[in-house]
């Protein structure tokens, strides 16, 4: 089992700090966390990640902390999935050649 763990329904309210306490409670120890926030306004996107130093301190967090209440808002506690790798590619490319050419007349 992975050690980092993916927590949902954030309340734009919380910040590291907050989450981190929360998570480190009763004796586990938190070895990251990461609020992702909105790269144009700054605000939480209402989602973060957590570390726990081991396994078993993850299980253990994500069997006390999935629907517990933080700032108001019923937390969603889960192991973080990997992100599946990007490809290349990307662009859109051109687009249509538009304007000018064919007019009607009447």
């Amino acid at each position: 089992m992975s050690t980092r763990l993916y927590v949902g329904n954030l309340s734009f309210n919380t910040n590291k700090l907050s989450l981190q306490d929360a998570f480190s409670g009763n004796g586990r120890e938190v070895t990251d966390v990461h609020v992702v926030n909105d790269r144009e306004t700054g605000q939480s996107r209402g989602f973060g990640f957590v570390t726990m130093a081991t396994a078993e301190m993850a299980r253990g967090a994500i069997a006390e902390m999935n629907g517990m209440v933080l700032d108001g808002r019923p937390l969603r506690v889960n192991e973080a999935e990997e992100r599946p790798a990007r490809t290349g590619g990307g662009g859109g490319g051109g687009g249509g050649g538009g304007g000018g050419g064919r007019r009607d007349r009447y």
